[in-house]
């Protein structure tokens, strides 16, 4: 029966880390995080067996039956030591964060959209007015009938059309 319950205490643990985890607040990331740590130190404890046998028995000849396991407690000991670390980074990310932008939120990252839009569109195949090869049709192989990429707009220029450095 304790077996079952720890079982359901780690699982419980470990679902409501990872759910806080993919929230957008800081807070609740690193509140995450703390569940995480907290459920891996109880699953290593449950791992090392009975609780309450001593590590070295007393004057027995099958010693392997009776001794306690030491390396679930070192595992759990370590783990207690990476959570705290990580967990103090993640405070002061957290600290850093609120005191620049005034609130906790995670933002989309822009470059990471980019991309996504970028594969999508290689995704999706040819574009219209491409043929089969990816080719122009109906216009010349050295760029679009606009002059400019299709990665992207034009540039906005103040100067009259001119790049800095070019001349007119």
């Amino acid at each position: 029966m304790i077996d079952g319950t720890m079982a359901l205490v780690v699982g419980g643990l470990f679902a409501i880390g990872f759910y806080l985890m993919l929230q957008r607040s800081l807070m609740r990331i690193v509140l995450g995080f703390i569940l995480l740590g907290h459920g891996t130190n109880l699953l290593l404890l449950v791992a090392g067996g009975t609780p309450g046998r001593p590590p070295v028995p007393a004057g027995t000849t099958d010693a392997s039956a009776r001794t306690a396991d030491p390396l679930p407690q070192a595992m759990a000991l370590t783990a207690i030591v990476i959570t705290f670390g990580l967990t103090a980074f993640l405070m002061a990310l957290a600290y850093r964060s609120w005191r620049l932008s005034g609130h906790d939120e995670v933002h989309d990252d822009v470059e990471d959209r980019l991309i996504g839009t970028a594969r999508e569109r290689a995704d999706a195949g040819p574009a219209p007015g491409r043929d089969e090869g990816g080719s122009e049709s109906g216009r010349d192989k050295g760029g679009s009938a606009s002059g400019r990429d299709e990665a992207g707009p034009a540039p906005d220029r103040d100067d009259g059309g001119t790049a800095p450095g070019e001349d007119r």
